[in-house]
C-alpha cells in the first residue's frame, strides 16, 4: 500500500474534484494560484487504502513544496502544486476539466500557473 506516489495522490485528488465534488475552489494571491485539495480521508477512501497511508505522502508533498496545510483551513496547492495538478488534469482528465471549469477558464488557469512558475525566483 505504501507504494502510492505523489502522482497517484494528485490523480485521486483530481478525480475527487472533477467527478465527485464537481467543484474546484481557486485562490489567487501574489504568490500564485492555489487550489483546494481534498482531505486525506477523502483521498484514502478514493484510493481504497487506510487513512494513515496518505499522511506520509502529504508530508512528502509539503516538503517538496506542492501543498501547504493550514490548521482549520485545510490543504491547498502551492504555485508548483497547482501547475502539477493542472498538468495531471490536462493529461488524464481534460474533457472532464473543461466540463466542470469551462474550456476558457481551464485554459486561463493553465496559462497563468505556467507564467507564474516561470516568474518565480529560484
Amino acid at each position: 500500500m505504501s507504494t502510492y506516489k505523489q502522482d497517484d495522490i494528485i490523480d485521486a485528488a483530481v478525480r475527487i474534484l472533477l467527478e465527485e465534488d464537481r467543484c474546484i475552489t481557486v485562490g489567487f494571491s501574489p504568490d500564485g494560484i492555489s487550489l483546494r485539495f481534498p482531505t486525506t480521508r477523502k483521498l484514502a477512501e478514493r484510493l481504497g487504502i487506510p487513512h494513515y497511508y496518505v499522511l506520509p505522502r502529504f508530508g512528502e508533498m509539503e516538503r517538496d513544496g506542492l501543498i501547504r496545510r493550514a490548521e482549520r483551513v485545510g490543504v491547498s496547492t502551492t504555485a508548483a502544486g497547482t501547475e502539477r495538478l493542472l498538468a495531471v488534469m490536462a493529461e488524464r482528465h481534460g474533457e472532464r476539466a473543461k466540463e466542470v471549469l469551462g474550456a476558457d477558464i481551464f485554459s486561463a488557469l493553465q496559462a497563468r500557473a505556467a507564467a507564474l512558475s516561470g516568474e518565480e525566483p529560484g
